[in-house]
């Protein structure tokens, strides 16, 4: 493990991937809310290289599909 990855484990009790995930999903949310681009486009600017891994991550993380959470 290096440097940083344990720095921020001890400092904020959860890895360094966390905290990125966690500001992918707050930034893909505010482009699904706040945006008219399509869940295709979010994926590529959020350096998703498919749209499918992008909807399989933000379901993975907010038990939500991309679409639903922008309809809702």
């Amino acid at each position: 493990m290096n440097h940083l990855n344990r720095s921020v484990r001890e400092h904020k009790g959860r890895p360094t991937t966390a905290h990125i995930a966690d500001r992918v999903i707050s930034e893909a949310k505010a482009l699904l809310q706040f945006t008219d681009w399509s869940i295709s486009e979010i994926a590529y600017a959020l350096g998703f290289d498919y749209p499918t891994h992008f909807n399989n991550f933000f379901k993975k993380m907010t038990a939500t599909t991309p679409r639903a959470f922008r309809s809702s």
